[in-house]
Formats: structure tokens, C-alpha cells, sequence
């Protein structure tokens, strides 16, 4: 039996025992910009449309005719409308371009999950994934690396606890997304700080010295003369990571490094977005207004955009 799901689950602190001494680690976790195009609305709505859709969808959009764009983004709003008042908010802009930036974690967790339901029950126990994951070796010694199954599944287990909001040691689709991919929810964020300073803290005492940070991201393996960055990496680690100046970082510290509070790109296009249809300025879109913008949501075959964004102007 293989562990593919041990290795997602372990993502975050996965130890590149491959690489290159210089090659630097980075346990930072960033949003990833919503597009890799220019934001210039004066130009074309490509950023739009990624943003909105996902960059796969945003190109499928682009083969379809004007009638149809229009037809599949009227779906797509009814969607985007949680509680279906008829209204899309700010706040349900902003969920729905999360989620299509992240659709890939969506497609990983259903993946998972085919291999997790055994009983097809629509939830996944822990003893389901306890089973799965490790299976065979429950039973054997550790192996003779020194590296502990045994320990591991404990640390999946003090995940899964913590993903588990109801407390029955059954994972719901939500519940089981928080467990594989914890840095994408807050409640969640605890776990992994904790994991990361487990990986770092070689000497136990539950802080990260000098050592243990440069340790982690750099192997110098008999080189006597550090890169430049690692060099750089002491100085950060002394300027701005250790704020108490005690030596070590802490486990609010740590939090600041490794989950720092970046400017939030889906709010600012979701506030973007909605400011730009909301024709009768009530702060709030109706998937009239939303469809009638569908240029600025979404592509179609229609070439003439100059066209487009002075209809787009005319609001």
C-alpha cells in the first residue's frame, strides 16, 4: 500500500533531503497572485477574468460565443449567491474568487477522498484514514532510518482533532480540506506553526535559535563559505524575526514568519469587481448587473474590445 496521502499531509514541513547545500528553503506561506497578467482595466479585462474564474476556466470562457459566456456566468452567479437572497455581496465575491484560485486543493481533497470513504458513508473516519495511510506497517518496528511511523501517525492524528469541528473523529469534505491543507484556514493555523517548530527545534525546547533556522534552510555539507542569502538570513532572523531579542523565536514569532499578513488580492478584486458593476450603487450585485457586465467577468469569442469596455464606461 502507498502513502501518497502521507506526503500531502506533510507538505508543509517536507524535509528536501535532494537538494543543493545553496538552495534555500522557504517555509513562508504566500497567496499566490490571482493572475500572472497586468492589472489595466484600460487595456483588456484579462486579470479580471482569471481572477474570477481560475486561469483554466477563464480560457475555456474564451471559446464560447457572447450568448453563451453570458448564459454559463448567469449560472456561475447563482452559485456565488450563499445565502440566495438574490444579491452577491462583497464578502461572497471575494469566497468565490478564493475558491477558484484554489481549485486545485479541491481537486486534490476529491481525489483523496475516493481513497479515504471505504464505506462510502460520505464522511472519513480517522481509523478510515489510520487504515489507508499506514495500513501494513502499523504493526512492524520503525523503520531502521530512525524515521518513526509511528510518530507521524500521531501527528496526523493531533491534526485530524483539530480539523474535526463536531469532535466525532469523522471528517466531513470541509473537515477533511482543513486537514490536508491546513494553511488555508484560520482555525487551522495553530497546527501549523506547531508542526513547523516540531521540524526546526532540534534540541527540544520548544523555540528556534540561529542555528535551527539556518539548519533548516541551509546545509552547508564542508562548504566553508556561506551564500550570500544565508548570510542575509542571520541578519533577518537577528533584525526582524527574533522581536524580544532573546536569541529564539517563540511560537507567536514563528507565526509572523512563516504566515505573515499579506495584502489580501481576492478582497481587492472582489471590492474591485462589484464597484465596477453595481450600476445602482446599493454596494451589492444582482446577476442582472452581474451579466450585464460579463465582459469584465469573463471572456467570449467577441474580438472588438474597444467596444466592450466603452459599453463597460458607459456605467
Amino acid at each position: 500500500m502507498e502513502l501518497r496521502p502521507l506526503f500531502m499531509c506533510f507538505a508543509l514541513c517536507v524535509v528536501y533531503a535532494t537538494s543543493k547545500p545553496t538552495e534555500k528553503k522557504d517555509r513562508v506561506h504566500h497567496d499566490e497572485p490571482l493572475s500572472n497578467r497586468e492589472h489595466d482595466d484600460t487595456e483588456n479585462f484579462d486579470y479580471d477574468h482569471e481572477a474570477f474564474l481560475g486561469q483554466e476556466d477563464a480560457k475555456s470562457f474564451d471559446q464560447l460565443t457572447p450568448e453563451e459566456s453570458k448564459e454559463r456566468l448567469g449560472m456561475l452567479v447563482e452559485r456565488i449567491d450563499d445565502d440566495k437572497d438574490g444579491y452577491v455581496t462583497v464578502e461572497e465575491m471575494k469566497k468565490w474568487i478564493k475558491h477558484a484560485q484554489k481549485r486545485w486543493i479541491y481537486d486534490d481533497v476529491d481525489r483523496q477522498w475516493k481513497s479515504h470513504d471505504l464505506n462510502g458513508d460520505g464522511v472519513v473516519s480517522w481509523e478510515e484514514y489510520k487504515n489507508a495511510t499506514y495500513g501494513y506497517i502499523l504493526d512492524d518496528p520503525d523503520p531502521d532510518d530512525g524515521f518513526s511511523y509511528r510518530q507521524m501517525m500521531a501527528r496526523d492524528e493531533r491534526r485530524f482533532k483539530m480539523a474535526d469541528h463536531n469532535n466525532d473523529m469523522k471528517a466531513n469534505k470541509e473537515e477533511f480540506t482543513a486537514f490536508l491543507h491546513p494553511e488555508e484556514y484560520d482555525h487551522m493555523k495553530d497546527i501549523v506553526v506547531l508542526e513547523t517548530m516540531e521540524d526546526i527545534d532540534k534540541n527540544g525546547d520548544g523555540l528556534i535559535d540561529l542555528d535551527e533556522y539556518i539548519g533548516d534552510m541551509y546545509n552547508q555539507e564542508g562548504d566553508a563559505t556561506e551564500p550570500e542569502w544565508v548570510k542575509t538570513e542571520r541578519e533577518q532572523f537577528s533584525e526582524f524575526r527574533d522581536k524580544n531579542k532573546d536569541g529564539k523565536m517563540d511560537k507567536d514569532e514563528t507565526r509572523d514568519w512563516i504566515l505573515p499578513s499579506d495584502y489580501d488580492h481576492a478582497e481587492a478584486e472582489a471590492k474591485h469587481l462589484v464597484y465596477e458593476s453595481d450600476t445602482d450603487k446599493d454596494g451589492r450585485l444582482t446577476k442582472a448587473e452581474i451579466v450585464d457586465k460579463y465582459d469584465l467577468f469573463v471572456g467570449s469569442q467577441a474580438t472588438d474590445f474597444g467596444e466592450a469596455l466603452t459599453r463597460h464606461d458607459e456605467f
